[in-house]
């Protein structure tokens, strides 16, 4: 038998009797990612619509002086609350998120037909409020546009001839698209799928073995360390790849429990998405499988690793904050880059978009070019006597 295949037979029987490995790879991230991404999705969701839904309570300061027009907001939804002292200090102090301050002079200049001030107090380094901020001044706009059309009116004019142009918008994205914009995490998901699958196994059999002193038996057969890294390297990739199939079959069954009840939105995760984001995973997971043992290498024992390994985590998180930080157009040379490729790629699969046979393969090529690459560099360190000095 290949000697590469002895050492994967041993890795994946000497890791099925190990319930630590079994736990992480077939309980703990097919059923923990899945689950947490459809919590987050329905908190993310469910706060949104109800603040769509309820009354918007506003701080406002100088109410006497509009009432018609606190009046007219209260009818679209805004719930006035009594004045405070020093409105810009409680904003600041974060006591409150909004003040709508209206001027002495708003009734003199509303008799006389001239524009009447108001001023909206906020934080805008605060992006929990943003909504809000949107929302009244969405409502003061349309008191204004009406107040202005029926001001015309009385004076014989058209109100159309203040607006010579009006905008006609007309969004062409799909239900799919726009749910996608609340599926921007899911790629990180399922690669944390894949990372938590493999580490343990990752973990064991080169720092693990290194801290029990079994190691140096098994580099001192009459094996090529290269046939004896393949053999890791393939285990800990069955044990990612079973994580992540399990995690996407867990993923699409719980696709009809994704929060729909928002108009307009499609947040479909069907068996479509099971069979494309399977092989463009693939290459990815023999490259997180030799990557966690690279990183693994340089630990010397069981505990260290987790820490190198835990904090390597963290990597496929960058490209997913970039593209929520950066929103960027996908283009063919983003499909070249190792876990930005496969994201960019499982996005688009999830608006609804046709993605190139000619993406797919270069994305497929590159990672693979890495993942050989990290291998080269790993099997350097296996060809170091060191690598068995547990001390």
């Amino acid at each position: 038998m290949n000697p590469a295949l002895v050492v994967f037979r041993k890795e994946c029987v000497e890791s099925l009797r190990d319930r630590r490995v079994l736990l992480n790879a077939l309980l703990l991230g097919p059923l923990l990612t899945p689950v947490l991404f459809l919590l987050l999705m329905h908190l993310i969701v469910g706060r949104e619509l109800e603040k769509a839904e309820k009354p918007l309570p506003v701080v406002v300061v100088g109410a006497g002086h509009a009432p018609n027009f606190i009046e007219a907001l209260k009818q679209q939804g805004m719930e006035p609350r009594a004045e405070v002292p020093d409105p810009e200090a409680a904003v600041r102090e974060q006591r409150l998120d909004l003040v709508l301050r209206i001027a002495p002079r708003f009734a003199d200049d509303w008799r006389a037909g001239r524009p009447a001030q108001v001023e909206l107090i906020f934080d805008s380094s605060r992006r929990e409020v943003r909504g809000e901020i949107e929302r009244l001044e969405r409502m003061i706009e349309s008191f204004s546009t009406r107040t202005g059309s029926l001001r015309l009116l009385a004076r014989g004019i058209a109100p159309s001839i203040a607006a010579p142009i009006i905008i006609a918008n007309r969004d062409q994205a799909t239900p799919q698209a726009r749910g996608a914009l609340l599926l921007g995490m899911l790629p990180y998901f399922l690669i944390l799928t894949a990372l938590i699958g493999g580490m343990w196994l990752a973990m064991d059999s080169t720092a693990g073995e290194r801290e029990r002193q079994s190691l140096e038996p098994l580099l001192v057969n009459p094996v090529g360390r290269d046939q004896v890294l393949l053999g890791k390297m393939l285990a800990t990739a069955v044990f990612s790849m079973a994580s992540l199939t399990l995690g996407l079959i867990a993923f699409v069954a719980v696709g009809h429990l994704m929060p729909t009840e928002e108009p307009g939105l499609g947040l479909t995760i069907g068996p479509r998405f099971l069979l494309v984001a399977l092989p463009v995973m693939l290459p990815l997971v023999l490259l997180i499988a030799i990557a966690q043992i690279w990183v693994a290498s340089f630990a010397k024992s069981f505990r260290e690793a987790q820490t190198y390994l835990g904090l390597a985590q963290l990597v496929p998180l960058i490209p997913s904050v970039l593209m929520m930080a950066v929103p960027m157009r996908p283009t063919l040379w983003m499909a070249a880059v190792p876990l930005f490729g496969q994201q960019i790629t499982i996005l688009r699969v999830l608006r609804g978009e046709a993605v190139s046979a000619l993406a797919i393969g270069l994305g497929v090529t590159v990672t693979l070019v890495a993942a050989a690459a990290i291998f080269w560099l790993t099997l350097r360190l296996y060809r170091s006597e060191r690598l068995a000095i547990s001390a």
